[in-house]
């Protein structure tokens, strides 16, 4: 009965080493496109879909994100510019919204284009927030960022279309 509580104690010590960091040693991700219908995310090895995910949006999902606080998210051509260790959403990479043509669209509305826009995990306390829960952002399961977190490399290109 001892050995079987130590190999249980050891087990779970162990499984709590798990580290939320992977490693990829695979192809390299060459871009990133986001098809914000079909909520669907596809990592790229030039025209070879590596790996593909249903993702979440804004709270208002339908066109380009124009001002903050309107719960969209962007469309057009970006770029991952950072990376979050730390992000209270799990794991994030950034996306380097906005751009020299949002912030001249919100600025003739006299608004802020907003910013901070990330692809992210989805902690337990935002659960229940639906499919289309963020303020803009593109969010994954927890599992699959770790994979995301790994493969996409700051520089690489993002595609979000309609």
């Amino acid at each position: 009965m001892f050995r079987l509580i130590l190999l249980l104690t050891v087990a779970l010590g162990l499984s709590g080493c798990a580290s939320k960091f992977q490693t990829y040693d695979g192809p390299e991700v060459t871009r990133v496109i986001v098809n914000k219908g079909m909520r669907r995310m596809y990592l790229l090895h030039h025209n070879q879909v590596l790996e593909s995910y249903d993702v979440g949006l804004g709270f208002a999902p339908e066109g380009h994100k124009q001002i903050e606080g309107d719960g969209k998210t962007p469309e057009g051509e970006y770029l991952i510019d950072k990376r979050n260790p730390n992000s209270k959403f799990y794991l994030s990479i950034g996306i380097d919204y906005p751009r020299p043509r949002d912030i001249e669209i919100a600025s003739t509305m006299g608004k802020s284009p907003g910013g901070d826009i990330f692809i992210h995990g989805r902690p337990w306390k935002y659960r229940k927030g639906g499919q289309d829960w963020t303020a803009g952002c593109i969010a994954v399961t927890n599992r699959q960022m770790r994979e995301i977190y790994a493969m996409v490399r700051d520089g690489t290109p993002i595609t979000i279309t309609p």
